[in-house]
């Protein structure tokens, strides 16, 4: 089971973990609820890219509600448990956030250093207490994903519609300010951040209603966003 889901693609949430790693310092950016809050969106906003739940396009007073669809369960453990959650009893997106954001750092960090994207080095504290800390493994994924960010929000590049859920959930993390050498902070980034945040995901959304299922189900799910500080002079 290791082997298939190491050599599957990987998940919007781990994706999203690895960009927010910090390399200098072995830390992931955003952490405690920020973190959980961006990485249970990305999983739901995955399940509603592969067809498997859904979100009700309108407001009622238990909220926005998300169903499982007729699909199968998927068979990633970091997806299914969620998915496992949502088939017992549909709940709002808000709730759901809360729930599942928690457990899932731990095993987020496990699956990316079972692909080798991340290593984890022995050291001492003190000189003589055994740890560990985080490095970026050699695969070069991390600088890829950066790139492709970099494109969309720096450049201006049209996103595809994953390209587009990661660099929303970046920006609701309130990472980006941060991340300035990496992907250059200005006036333009927070505004196409806060964009993609919304849903603003241009014409390859439209006319796919899966598409635009995850957007809404992103936008749902960003309820928690850090107050990004705009570049001066925007």
């Amino acid at each position: 089971m290791t082997d298939a889901i190491t050599t599957a693609a990987p998940s919007l949430a781990e994706d999203l973990l690895l960009v927010l790693f910090d390399p200098p310092s072995g830390s992931i950016r955003s952490e405690g609820s920020p973190l959980f809050h961006v990485l249970a969106g990305a999983v739901l906003t995955e399940l509603t890219l592969a067809g498997r739940v859904d979100i009700d396009r309108t407001t009622t007073l238990r909220g926005r509600q998300v169903r499982v669809t007729d699909l199968p369960a998927p068979t990633d453990p970091l997806l299914r448990g969620t998915w496992q959650r949502i088939e017992r009893k549909p709940t709002d997106a808000y709730s759901l956030v809360l729930e599942i954001g928690p457990g899932l750092r731990a095993p987020t960090i496990e699956r990316l250093v079972q692909r080798g994207a991340l290593q984890r080095e022995a050291t001492k504290r003190f000189g003589f207490i055994p740890g560990s800390r985080l490095v970026e493994g050699g695969t070069g994924r991390r600088s890829e994903l950066v790139a492709s960010l970099r494109r969309v929000l720096v450049d201006g590049a049209e996103p595809s519609v994953r390209e587009a859920a990661l660099a929303a959930r970046v920006s609701a993390s309130g990472s980006l300010p941060a991340m300035h050498r990496e992907i250059p902070w200005s006036g333009d980034v927070y505004t196409r951040g806060r964009a993609l945040q919304h849903g603003e995901w241009g014409a390859r959304v439209a006319g796919d209603a899966i598409a635009a299922a995850a957007a809404a189900m992103l936008s749902t799910t960003l309820f928690v966003t850090i107050g990004l500080p705009a570049a001066e002079g925007s």
